[in-house]
């Protein structure tokens, strides 16, 4: 939604106030409060007739028989665009940069001490939102469409038994244990290993055709086999790569705002997040997404997820590498602090992408 150009300078400052007042403090926003909190001077009689044409406009609306204003759909996405226009131009305030920066060291620690492999770091990263922002968070898996196969490592393991540890790009890794028919040399392991890495390495599934996979099953001679089953078990490994794994955090966080808490709606939000099948829209929608700064900011009706539409949802895009993608995503309510979350998933995604690099 494109901002509307039928705001005028005043309108706009007291639509921010507005707002701001209402992100912190949860409760209607009335004209004396604005005319504290602005310095426009203007008369609380004004700024009720500005409020007024704000709420003609559809910017603001009145709950019950409240005389304070809380913000629409309509003044949260002016709102929020206006934000991430001046987050992209200007830089951020020294005050802003030292506590961004403590919080990336508290990350890069945090993950840095308990990552392992992939999905392990993802789960991580969904509670370290969740406490960072006291907001429900969800993770995903990235998309492995073209993915390649990074090395298959086999050890044997005694009594005819063989492990093929199978690691793809984004050290995404399989394990899975043979039963072979006679007792395998570690010499024999060794042939295996380097007829495997030499041939399959940084192949794709679609690479894998029958022609090599013969080629192979010749060059191992009395092993073709425990070759072939190898070769299929890293085409299921690829494949069940493509299944799209959702971890999601602080679930409980969302009794913490009233206008959640309701015991329907809570119910159903958690119900969501706990379920996650609905979930795959919101990925589906962000992944589809043509936004250059990867981040998406749905609001209210917005979200394609239809037991959210009392929330917002803010998401990024992270990328391991050769197009393979994943999302990060908050949820909460509408009054969330979104300028916090937005330098908060940029922060993490930029993190990701530096660790998934390093680990490449």
């Amino acid at each position: 939604m494109a901002d509307t150009p039928e705001l005028d300078e005043r309108k706009e400052t007291i639509l921010h106030a507005v707002i701001d007042t209402y992100l912190a403090t949860g409760e209607p926003v009335g004209s004396r409060t604005i005319s504290k909190y602005t310095d426009l001077k203007l008369s609380s009689a004004t700024i009720r007739n500005e409020m007024a044409d704000l709420e003609d406009m559809g910017y603001v609306v009145s709950p019950h028989t409240s005389a304070g204003r809380i913000p629409t759909d309509k003044g949260y996405r002016f709102y929020v665009n206006q934000m991430m226009s001046v987050m992209k131009d200007i830089n951020a305030r020294e005050e802003d940069v030292q506590e961004r920066e403590q919080e990336v060291q508290e990350m890069k620690k945090f993950l840095n001490e308990k990552v392992d492999r992939v999905d392990t770091l993802l789960q991580n990263v969904a509670k370290l939102l969740a406490n960072n922002t006291n907001y429900a968070t969800m993770v995903t898996t990235p998309q492995m469409s073209g993915n390649k196969l990074k090395f298959v490592q086999l050890t044997a393991l005694g009594d005819k038994k063989v492990l093929a540890v199978i690691v793809m790009d984004g050290n995404l890794i399989r394990n899975k244990v043979f039963d072979f028919s006679e007792e395998i040399t570690q010499e024999q392991i060794l042939k295996l290993n380097i007829l495997l890495n030499t041939t399959l390495n940084g192949l794709t599934l679609e690479q894998m055709n029958m022609s090599i996979i013969s080629k192979m099953e010749q060059q191992a001679g009395p092993h073709g086999p425990l070759v072939r089953e190898i070769l299929n078990a890293i085409v299921e490994t690829i494949q069940n790569a493509d299944h799209l794994q959702i971890y999601t955090s602080g679930a409980t966080n969302i009794f913490k705002y009233p206008e959640l808490s309701d015991s329907s709606t809570a119910s159903e939000l958690i119900s969501t997040l706990e379920e996650k099948q609905m979930l795959t829209n919101l990925v589906k929608a962000d992944l589809e997404g043509d936004n250059e700064t990867g981040i998406q900011v749905y609001i209210g009706e917005e979200t394609p997820v239809e037991t959210m539409k009392d929330c917002s949802v803010v998401t990024a895009t992270y990328e391991l590498q050769d197009g393979m993608k994943g999302t990060i995503g908050i949820i909460g309510p509408r009054r969330m602090d979104y300028e916090k979350v937005v330098g908060t998933l940029k922060t993490i995604r930029t993190e990701l992408d530096g660790m998934f690099k390093k680990q490449s």
